[in-house]
């Protein structure tokens, strides 16, 4: 009876121990790198996760619920998965009429609608893993206040793409030694954030 019950211990333990990884998997990896400045001598750099659709379409979604699957109950969404999504910069950049300094922030996009993206340069720190400990930073957008932000600043919105990209991409264009161009593409949407760089 006793090896019964540990016999049926150890097929409990193996068989949580190959279900727990599926339910926490998280979305993998992603990093969009560039340079700027003088002789193309200052990094810039994205971190961010990449959800996948697996097999979703409509996933921004239309009319009063645009946007609600992605930002999932938080104010503004994390334009990526899992951590927040982060840039760091070597150069002094201009979105339009803001300056950001060289640092590391938070990126966040509010999404008004299908014509209207403001990316959100943020002051809040990221947790590398989600946890209730409040240390001031954040887990993806929750908790996000607009308080922290550096500056908001609209988004292009090019025209659907005629097919769908299965991970979410943050990506650089047009880069010279004086700026770029700071893409996000996911399904058929691609928004964009002209910058110029300081050398």
């Amino acid at each position: 009876m006793r090896k019964n019950g540990i016999v049926c211990l150890a097929f409990v333990f193996v068989l949580s121990a190959m279900v727990a990884p599926a339910s926490a998997q998280l979305s993998p990896t992603g990093k969009a790198a560039t340079q700027v400045g003088d002789g193309y001598g200052q990094w810039i750099e994205v971190t961010y996760s990449r959800p996948i659709l697996r097999g979703r379409r409509g996933i921004l979604a239309s009319g009063e619920s645009y946007g609600q699957a992605v930002t999932a109950g938080a104010p503004v969404w994390r334009a990526g998965a899992d951590v927040s999504t982060r840039i760091r910069t070597e150069a002094d950049l201009m979105f339009g009429d803001n300056t950001l300094s060289a640092g590391e922030y938070s990126l966040f996009i509010e999404l008004k609608g299908p014509d209207s993206w403001e990316l959100i340069v943020s002051n809040h720190g990221a947790k590398a893993a989600f946890n209730r400990e409040d240390d001031g930073k954040l887990w993806g957008a929750y908790g996000y206040d607009s308080s922290q932000d550096v500056f908001r600043v609209p988004m292009v919105l090019g025209a659907p793409i005629p097919f769908a990209m299965d991970q979410l991409t943050w990506y650089f264009t047009d880069v010279t030694e004086g700026g770029g161009t700071l893409n996000i593409i996911w399904e058929n949407t691609i928004a964009s954030a002209a910058f110029t760089a300081s050398n």
